[in-house]
């Protein structure tokens, strides 16, 4: 049998699937990198695809002139929450899929950079990611919008000081967070080359953010590879229960 496809949604320069492409790759699954800001087509629909995962960036989930792509992402969202197929939202990913189902994003009043502590809710315990997570893991953010109304139906799995939502699931196989599982230290330090004002502007050195990450990052690898792989084990079964046409296209 053919190995699961996950398509990949990449909105802009430098924000790829890092390390949770490279556990998926490890894992057996096949990566589907679409780059819209590249002019790659996105598909209509999820029928070629087992599950699906969309990355961060700079925009706004709304912000259609600049990226107009995203309705189209949003719709992708809304039909893989209907199919309950795997599908994983991070940062951005995760605030499209909170107003494709019809929940509320908007500014945050104190966005969080940098590494975060994270809070687990009762829920989470028997969640099928986030279940084996420690106490308070801690977590990478780089985030100026969050959630401020979940969408009906979705399940609060984490939160921290500042962020109320951050992480939720929808169904039984559709979850988004706002932290960034992805990134290392290598990958926000050119983040922060690219553009450190808005950092700076929250009193915060890019160069110690990078440093303090580095620091964590044995933990982080641990941490949020392991949930990847938890991700992966989770479009494999579904890929193993969907109906094959008989020639197992």
């Amino acid at each position: 049998m053919s190995a699961p496809v996950v398509l990949v949604v990449e909105h802009e320069d430098g924000t790829g699937p890092a390390m949770v492409g490279e556990r998926l790759v490890q894992a057996g699954l096949r990566l589907d990198l679409r780059r819209p800001w590249q002019g790659d087509p996105l598909p209509g629909s999820l029928d070629n695809h087992d599950a699906l995962l969309v990355l961060g960036g700079s925009m706004g989930p709304c912000e259609d002139e600049r990226a107009p792509w995203l309705p189209q992402v949003r719709e992708l969202l809304w039909q893989a929450v209907a199919r309950d197929l795997p599908t994983l939202g991070i940062c951005l990913g995760m605030e499209l899929l909170t107003v494709a189902c019809g929940g509320k994003v908007g500014h945050a009043l104190r966005p969080e950079v940098g590494l975060v502590k994270l809070t687990p809710f009762q829920e989470s315990a028997d969640d099928v990611l986030f279940g084996a997570l420690q106490e308070q893991p801690r977590a990478v953010q780089w985030h100026w919008e969050e959630t401020e109304t979940l969408p009906d139906g979705a399940v609060r799995l984490l939160t921290s000081e500042r962020c109320a939502h951050q992480a939720y699931r929808l169904g039984d196989h559709v979850w988004g967070v706002q932290f960034h599982p992805e990134v290392l230290a290598a990958d926000i330090a050119n983040w922060g080359r690219a553009d450190d004002t808005p950092v700076r502007a929250l009193g915060l050195d890019p160069d110690d953010v990078v440093r303090t990450v580095d620091h964590d990052e044995p933990a982080l690898r641990a941490l949020w590879g392991g949930l990847t792989d938890r991700w992966a084990t989770v479009v494999t079964s579904c890929d193993a229960g969907r109906p094959r046409s008989p020639s197992g296209a």
